[in-house]
């Protein structure tokens, strides 16, 4: 899979950008701030529907625009597929083969992109949020289904915890109806999430613990463990798992009272990064850390080929320079050839690998691509 060509309309700092790409490596050079990054991000929103960047989309849309589009032409194993993506007031729209659909979860998947910048490090040792982001970020390229159920799920979520701050402090509600139904309605949305996120995280550890035995040369082990809040076993059945969180949510519910809000489930849940037995958020160095989320990116793009009979593209934003020369030229020596690439960088000089020297580049300044 490839993107041809991209056309921005009031994107960014961009009032009009057209780019033909290579189906190999495209590197962007430019010092910071010149709109490298834009155009980067505006990859990741055309696949994704959303900025890794920012939750606000009227940021997306270049200053005193009323909307902003991105288009592509993405060539997949069967052809070329035109997509298009309408950033307005009103939200966005999208389009496959120039037919608008009615939900952007069936959007989203028509191209697969893997993001690699300098904040992906914090998917190791940031907060329990961004790894449950990136969890939801990866299955949903991969399961339009699963992008459906986790809106539900934050609908339900919202609902319930709108309900409970509503009350807060009342003991009738202990016994109340209609916290009962939120209640039923959320664990068996929960239960969907749950289960999907263990059927991810065990075909994602499967591609990563041998990558990352191959970058620390064998004198590492990683093991990624999903943990949820409530204590589930992976093992257990969807009933199970549901008596289960039942049970916790039950335990939990004077609590929910008198805090007004939900404290039981996925939207609590996290994952652990081990190497060698030791948590590597707590007692990792540095450089555990970047092997750690290097080899979940490249664990990535193996695991969404393998599910999609596809290599997604990958995108590195100013993190070529974050590794050094062994990682970087490990994960460079991966994609050769494999993976059609974009790398953004102030400067190639300290980057001898062949891949970059074969590349297209684009000198980006002042908002201008040549």
């Amino acid at each position: 899979m490839n993107i041809e060509h991209l056309q921005l309309t009031n994107y960014r700092n961009y009032e009009s950008l057209a780019l033909e790409f290579s189906p190999k490596i495209n590197v962007f050079i430019g010092e910071n701030a010149q709109g490298k990054t834009n155009v980067m991000e505006s990859i990741y929103v055309l696949a994704m529907a959303k900025s890794h960047r920012t939750s606000n989309d009227k940021e997306l849309i270049r200053w005193e625009q009323d909307y902003g589009k991105i288009e592509g032409v993405v060539h997949k194993r069967y052809g070329p597929v035109p997509i298009e993506l309408t950033l307005s007031k009103k939200g966005k729209k999208g389009k496959i083969n120039h037919l608008e659909q009615s939900r952007l979860s069936e959007y989203v998947g028509q191209m697969n992109v893997v993001m690699f910048a300098p904040e992906d490090l914090n998917v190791v040792k940031g907060s329990p949020q961004i790894r449950r982001r990136f969890i939801d970020m990866e299955i949903g390229q991969i399961s339009p289904v699963y992008l459906h159920d986790l809106l539900t799920f934050q609908k339900i979520l919202k609902q319930r915890n709108h309900y409970l701050k509503a009350n807060q402090g009342r003991s009738s509600l202990m016994n109340d109806v209609m916290l009962d139904v939120y209640t039923e309605q959320y664990i068996q949305a929960a239960i969907k999430i749950i289960r999907k996120r263990y059927e991810f995280m065990e075909l994602l550890q499967a591609w990563a613990e041998p990558i990352h035995a191959g970058i620390s040369q064998g004198k590492e082990k990683l093991v990624i463990n999903y943990r949820t809040v409530s204590g589930m076993d992976p093992n257990w059945t969807a009933e199970e798992m549901a008596a289960h969180l039942e049970k916790k949510m039950t335990e939990a519910k004077q609590r929910e009272v008198e805090r007004g809000v939900t404290a039981v489930g996925p939207h609590r849940d996290d994952l652990q990064f081990f190497v060698n037995d030791y948590d590597v958020q707590v007692f990792g160095s540095q450089g555990q850390q970047r092997t750690t989320a290097l080899s979940l990116k490249l664990a990535e793009i193996e695991l969404i080929k393998q599910e999609t009979k596809e290599a997604p593209i990958l995108l590195l934003d100013d993190v070529l320079s974050e590794l050094d020369d062994y990682r970087q030229s490990h994960l460079l020596n991966t994609i050769q050839g494999e993976v059609q690439t974009f790398v953004t960088t102030t400067s190639v000089d300290g980057i001898h690998h062949e891949t970059i020297q074969n590349a297209k580049m684009f000198h980006v300044k002042q908002g201008t691509v040549e």
